[in-house]
């Protein structure tokens, strides 16, 4: 154990050229199209298909369903096209925003889409004038209709939010101008960012990227030189908070727009509505982990003792609380995470393997690449991911994370037609989490010493905190934002600050030392820029995987082979059904208080069992506390 001043646990890699970097840590866009000639042929043959489609206007109802099927089967030639054609430049443009020539070819992309929504804008209005048994009595006559059975039924269940032809050709011209302010947030907050140099009190320069700010914040031992990083990392946006807060007003003014055209009670109705499930799963969400912040408190409280520091802030709360001096190097993470999954089965292990080790991962950060991580479902090829590891314990955990994201895409993909191959975002993130679950469990069983179990028993807490409460409080400032818009009420840089500082200091109490700084910092979150009313899906999904890790690893014989299938079945059905019905198939009801009530209880569980084993380790941190009160 490494504790001399300062100590950096293990530092993250140098940043390195792209060019620099074998090509076994970067994803093969080849699979995709060879070369960017073959994309601009595909581009061409979509802007055809999109011409065919908007030819079928007014056929409808002409030959007993025989059109509407048509029409539906060019539809998903250009839903399959379309997901080659976009993640191709998108992928590429990820390599490295400043690329400003692929950055146009997204935008081609997006003007072609764009296109197509209002070639196709007149579909849904049309198929809503013939009558729902007429449509049904088609489906039984025809086994292909009815494969879009429940496509079909669902657009009626929504017919009152559909326009007429008219209002539906106004949005769909709109519509290209909806992702404006995310675009204008990544330039900003990625492509234009000019990242500071800070000097350590070691004297090592570091070119303060968000992969490097994570990783000093969770590495560097010195409280000094985390509160520098943090400061200087704000100011960036502190520098720019009133463009943030005019750009995230243009994503709460389209969302108002959109949810009043279609005759919505609020953004929230909205947004949920498509997938049918009622607005009371987010405000009970919200007030049920209101009421369970308790044990979070009680853990930062324990981590602000043993760490022995006298004041405890923002920036210290990803430090671990013991040193280790192991780096977690990509090679042997490609070992693990296969025998982490063998609860699932032989064939689950096999294609996991398969998506790690051909060419689908884009490993290592470089300069100008897109910041976070994520997994990108490219239909008819085979899901990417993009990372940036940095050799940490969060890096390990963040591929275990896009690895279940990707294994929910092959097999949605293998097992539905392409009109359900999409799964919801409501069920996107409980493959996710419990892959990292599953991943837990196997490195607490491969734990070599006490120390190590104290780590990993760390970074369980630390997903329940980030994964769960963190984005409830995403999602309860998303709802406030909103909420002014929605009250004719002026959204400004203070009054979104003011927001945000206030429900941080709801959620977390006396337990934290507040920095005005922290204030700002619902600017540099991408989600609520990119996909609103998204983060309480994290939560929601938790809560689920964590009732779903209990039947898959609490039973045996029948009964656990009966979870097992349940949950591949979930990962099988894409999005043939509405999530919240997927969900209570496979055993999680989430209108109910319990999933939720029960993620409390397992963090409570977890921080009396850390600090029973800090406690058995009493005089080693004693010894380390008094170390560190030196250093400072």
């Amino acid at each position: 154990m490494e504790t001399s001043a300062p100590a950096e646990a293990p530092a993250a890699p140098p940043l390195r050229d792209r060019h620099t970097i074998p090509d076994r840590f970067k994803w093969n866009l080849a699979h995709i199209f060879p070369d960017v000639d073959a994309w601009k042929r595909a581009y061409d043959e979509l802007d055809t298909k999109i011409s065919a489609y908007a030819a079928l206007q007014g056929t409808l109802a002409q030959g007993d369903g025989a059109r509407l099927l048509a029409a539906y089967k060019i539809s998903d030639e250009i839903g399959q096209l379309s997901y080659k054609v976009w993640y191709y430049v998108a992928l590429k443009y990820d390599e490295d925003q400043r690329d400003n020539e692929m950055n146009a070819r997204r935008q081609q992309v997006q003007i072609l889409f764009a296109k197509f929504a209002q070639a196709s804008a007149w579909f849904s209005p049309e198929l809503l004038n013939i009558p729902l048994p007429r449509v049904q009595e088609w489906m039984a006559q025809n086994h292909e209709l009815a494969v879009y059975r429940f496509a079909i039924e669902d657009l009626y269940r929504q017919q009152e939010h559909v326009l007429d032809e008219k209002g539906e050709h106004l949005l769909s011209l709109a519509s290209r101008f909806s992702s404006a302010p995310y675009d204008a947030y990544a330039a900003l907050s990625t492509a234009d960012v000019k990242h500071p140099i800070v000097r350590l009190s070691n004297g090592t320069e570091v070119t303060l990227t968000y992969g490097q700010y994570r990783a000093i914040l969770a590495t560097n031992r010195h409280q000094p030189d985390r509160a520098a990083v943090f400061a200087e990392y704000h100011k960036l946006f502190e520098a720019s908070v009133n463009t943030y807060a005019s750009l995230y007003n243009g994503i709460l003014q389209r969302d108002w727009f959109h949810a009043q055209s279609r005759g919505y009670r609020t953004t929230l109705d909205a947004a949920l509505h498509g997938n049918n499930i009622p607005t009371t799963v987010v405000e009970n969400l919200i007030e049920t982990t209101k009421a369970g912040t308790e044990p979070l408190r009680r853990y930062h409280r324990l981590r602000k003792r043993i760490l022995g520091l006298g004041t405890y802030h923002a920036y210290d709360t990803t430090l671990p609380l013991m040193d280790v001096t192991e780096k977690y190097p990509y090679d042997d993470v490609l070992e693990w995470l296969p025998a982490s999954v063998a609860p699932l089965g032989p064939d689950y292990q096999r294609q996991l393997r398969e998506a790690l080790n051909s060419g689908w991962i884009d490993v290592y950060e470089n300069p100008g690449k897109r910041s976070g991580a994520y997994s990108a479902p490219v239909y008819g090829v085979h899901p990417y991911m993009l990372l940036n590891h940095n050799d940490t314990l969060d890096a390990v955990f963040t591929l275990a994370h896009e690895a279940g994201h990707s294994m929910h895409t092959l097999l949605s993909h293998a097992h539905q037609p392409f009109v359900y191959s999409d799964y919801t975002i409501f069920i996107a993130e409980v493959p996710s989490t419990l892959s990292e679950a599953l991943f837990l469990e196997y490195m607490l069983e491969q734990a070599r010493s006490e120390r190590e179990r104290i780590v990993l028993l760390q970074h369980a807490i630390d997903g329940i905190v980030g994964t769960f409460y963190t984005q409830v409080m995403f999602a309860d400032y998303e709802l406030q934002a909103h909420r002014l818009v929605e009250g004719g009420q002026p959204v400004t840089s203070e009054r979104l600050s003011e927001i945000y500082f206030t429900l941080f200091k709801t959620y977390h109490g006396d337990a934290i030392d507040y920095d005005d700084q922290s204030r700002v910092t619902w600017a540099r979150i991408p989600h609520f820029y990119s996909t609103p009313y998204y983060v309480y899906q994290y939560a929601t999904c938790f809560a689920s995987s964590a009732q779903l890790m209990k039947q898959l690893t609490g039973a045996s014989g029948p009964e656990k082979a009966a979870a097992i299938d349940r949950y591949l079945t979930l990962l099988k059905s894409g999005g043939s059904d509405h999530p919240m019905t997927l969900l209570q198939r496979a055993g999680v009801d989430l209108a109910r208080p319990e999933p939720v009530r029960a993620v409390v209880e397992q963090l409570d569980a977890l921080v009396t069992r850390l600090e029973q084993e800090i406690n058995s380790q009493s005089s080693s941190l004693k010894a380390q506390g008094s170390t560190l009160k030196s250093q400072k």
